[in-house]
């Protein structure tokens, strides 16, 4: 059984779990999947530094370390100086690595990564615009802006745009991609439905987790061991999860010393944009090292 076609039932399991949750259950058990298989898919990092580093002279694990955590304090100094401009970066950076996921082993090109950026960013404004009122809750709390409606409805107009013409261009020029543009179109089809149907943090746990989350671990997984299986798999979660245990441990402490709402919700999109930036430069480089091996 296809991978897609199991996240496809699973996504139309997790509507008919949220007709059945309340809206804070469905919070609970959103932020539960992001901290629980959100953040292990972005835990070896440092391992896949060291990976893509093997036929060169062996980086120090401190060093590595050190540099991670420069990359991370400085994520988190920007979105907490310039919060506006930090959630800005955090969406469009966002956006590239979730379409850069979508569309693997296909063109590397200036104008693909174009392509994979506006079909991510499409992805985050369709969550947007079926759950307005949140979202722009959200950026107030965080950078004490409003955003009118109408921003995100001319965002998702434009990226459209750009996604047809785009797409229809790559149709006509690669036919590998005609092939997967019919079926991601279906997908699309399938997130609209899952975001206009669920809460804003529901649906974008159900894409995050299991249209992005599950399918790079399992490919880092494949990156890193040349296959994937369930005893690759353990050694994978037993790599992350020291730095999985040590984010929810500074997540819970954030909670226990902000626990106002406003104050809180800056820190902990400044902690995830933060841990974001590093994650998606590292993938980068791994792509980069190895087309063959882009889904992440």
């Amino acid at each position: 059984m296809k991978y897609s076609n199991f996240a496809i039932v699973a996504s139309f399991f997790g509507l008919w779990l949220d007709s059945s949750f309340s809206k804070n259950t469905q919070l609970i058990f959103g932020f539960i999947l992001i901290l629980s298989f959100g953040i292990i898919h972005g835990a070896n990092d440092l391992l896949l530094i060291n990976y893509i580093n093997k036929n060169n002279k062996p980086l120090s694990y401190l060093k590595l370390l050190f540099y991670y955590l420069i990359i991370v304090g400085l994520g988190g100094i920007l979105f907490w100086i310039i919060p506006w401009f930090g959630l800005l970066l955090f969406i469009l950076v966002s956006g590239y690595h979730f379409g850069e996921q979508q569309w693997q082993n296909l063109e590397t090109g200036v104008v693909f990564k174009l392509f994979e950026f506006t079909y991510g960013l499409f992805i985050l404004l369709l969550l947007f615009i079926f759950h307005v009122e949140e979202v722009q809750n959200v950026i107030f709390n965080i950078a004490s802006i409003s955003i009118s409606e109408n921003y995100f409805s001319v965002g998702l107009l434009i990226t459209s745009f750009f996604l047809v013409i785009l797409g229809i261009y790559f149709v006509r020029i690669n036919e590998t991609f005609k092939n997967k543009w019919f079926l991601e179109t279906f997908y699309l089809l399938v997130f609209t439905i899952i975001f206009k149907v669920s809460s804003l943090i529901w649906g974008f746990a159900i894409y995050f987790i299991i249209w992005h989350s599950i399918p790079s671990i399992i490919n880092q997984i494949s990156y890193l061991n040349g296959s994937f299986n369930w005893k690759n798999f353990v050694v994978y979660i037993q790599n992350a999860f020291i730095y999985w245990i040590v984010s929810l441990i500074g997540i819970v402490i954030l909670y226990y010393l902000f626990r106002d709402v406003k104050l809180f919700n800056a820190i902990f999109f400044s902690f995830l944009a933060a841990i974001t930036f590093p994650h998606v430069a590292v993938l980068f480089l791994v792509f980069k090292r190895n087309k063959k091996n882009r889904a992440f």
